[in-house]
């Protein structure tokens, strides 16, 4: 071998160890990845900007992430995970009626509901709860009704508060129902969660003792630190992809657009305002004030409150959220409650006023 053959050879070296090492990585870390190299290639300040606004919704975050993971994971290693099943499973009625009165009357909205949701489900709630909940809470906090009553009417705030009280008890015990008929059995992702229960059945009927000091069992204290690294670490990818991603929305599609499109009054309002509101950042107290000001220049109550309805659930971050827990067949159940529901509501509230 030559020379020059042996100085190719060793600068190529570490070409294969790189190649093992991109592909063994985590594709939603990839694709974040790959997206910051391309806009820092491409817009330099945009991607910048979008590093910080993603950073800043990850810190704002972090605290309900913390709690969940260490809910869930003590929970776990306790073993008051079965126990929570069994509890919630024999009231299943009443746990989905206070879940969707919970989930609207809190302060718990947007992507803050998603690690709870975790935890929640990892600790063996049942499905159909979690789903009230999951469904209500981004739609209405105290907060967000008294100012929906300031930019619009008390009659106006009232009836969004209506809907998400609503919608979250028709998702809750329609999930009921298709739990029933033996539907998502397995609803977390497998590596969200070691704990293969999520909606609380097949574990529900095995009674163990609880340990409430898990950190003298050796066991338990490692289920404890994998529990909270799985879920932990799924869920801080997953958001940070969501929300870079949700930071190039803001940026590059601007509001001024996206209320042109949900103007008007004709029958095809509400599901344009549907259709435009599922993918849009635009939700929570930041669409009030706008969605205001498109009433007042003609856009139709029951579009505006189909938007804020949409919006408020399926917001690009929020999706994504929910992607990285469930299984796909769920995440498709919960994008179809919050379409069908957006629109009922649009349509309901319509009715009544006009």
């Amino acid at each position: 071998m030559t020379a020059k053959s042996e100085r190719r050879m060793i600068v190529l070296a570490p070409v294969p160890r790189i190649s093992r090492m991109v592909l063994g990585m985590d594709r939603v870390v990839l694709a974040t990845i790959a997206l910051l190299a391309g806009l820092a290639l491409t817009v330099p300040e945009q991607a910048v900007a979008s590093a910080f606004a993603t950073l800043r919704s990850i810190v704002s975050i972090l605290p309900f992430t913390v709690l969940a993971v260490a809910l869930a994971a003590g929970a776990r290693a306790t073993g008051c995970d079965r126990q929570i099943a069994r509890a919630f499973a024999a009231r299943e009625a009443a746990a989905i009626v206070a879940a969707a009165l919970i989930g609207a009357l809190s302060f718990f909205c947007g992507m803050s509901v998603v690690p709870l949701v975790a935890a929640a489900l990892v600790a063996g709630v049942p499905l159909s709860a979690v789903m009230a909940f999951w469904i209500s809470s981004p739609l209405m906090n105290p907060a967000i009704y008294i100012l929906t009553a300031a930019e619009f009417d008390v009659f106006f705030a009232t009836a969004r508060l209506v809907s998400a009280i609503g919608l979250g008890l028709v998702a809750g015990f329609a999930t009921r129902w298709l739990v029933a008929h033996n539907c998502f059995s397995d609803a977390l992702r497998p590596e969200v969660s070691t704990y293969g229960a999520a909606c609380g059945a097949k574990n529900a009927t095995v009674s163990a003792p609880i340990v409430w000091r898990f950190w003298n069992d050796p066991a338990r204290r490692t289920a404890f630190v994998a529990e909270s690294r799985t879920t932990g670490l799924t869920l801080l990818k997953w958001m940070t992809l969501a929300f870079l991603l949700e930071s190039l929305l803001v940026a590059y599609v601007p509001t001024e657009l996206v209320t042109s499109w949900v103007g008007g009054e004709g029958w095809w309002a509400i599901p344009v305002s549907v259709a435009v509101g599922i993918p849009a950042y635009l939700n929570g107290y930041a669409a009030i004030p706008t969605v205001a000001r498109l009433v007042e220049m003609g856009m139709s109550p029951g579009a505006a409150l189909a938007f804020m309805t949409a919006g408020a659930v399926t917001s690009f971050s929020a999706m994504a959220a929910v992607f990285a827990l469930v299984r796909p067949s769920l995440f498709g159940w919960y994008i179809s409650l919050s379409v069908m529901g957006a629109l009922a509501v649009g349509y309901a509230y319509q009715g009544l006023v006009g």
